[in-house]
């Protein structure tokens, strides 16, 4: 199998030595994602829901650009700087992920990059591969 380096301006350049995606037969390893806009670099404003919103979107460009969907999402991985805003998560989570969702992993971390509060990565299944 190949390993197949996934990248889109779509979401945020990396902010360090690695990839936004990595495609590797039928499955596609996504980095993690922070509510960073793609176009001005900084991260948007706005409560939790706001920034869960934009790295689910950060999130979406990259399975798309690896020829997956959040349709496909097997395992979420969802980091808080607050584990007291979970219900909002979980509130946003249940509206991306309407049936079937993904087996998920949820912690609470001291910080993130760039100041976020929230960071989410997935692995996914890709569509046509196997």
């Amino acid at each position: 199998m190949d390993r197949k380096i996934i990248s889109t301006e779509r979401a945020p350049a990396a902010i360090g030595p690695y990839s936004q995606g990595i495609g590797w037969g039928d499955v596609l390893f996504c980095a993690g994602q922070i509510p960073l806009d793609p176009i001005t670099g900084k991260l948007v404003e706005g409560d939790i829901t706001a920034q869960a919103a934009r790295v689910m979107e950060n999130l979406k460009a990259v399975l798309e650009e690896g020829g997956s969907g959040l349709d496909r999402v097997l395992r979420l991985d969802v980091y808080l700087t607050d584990l007291a805003q979970f219900a909002k998560v979980n509130e946003f989570l249940s509206t991306v992920f309407t049936q079937a969702p993904p087996a998920r992993v949820t912690v609470e971390v001291s910080a993130l990059p760039m100041g976020a509060e929230i960071e989410m990565a997935a692995i996914a299944a890709r569509k046509g591969k196997g």
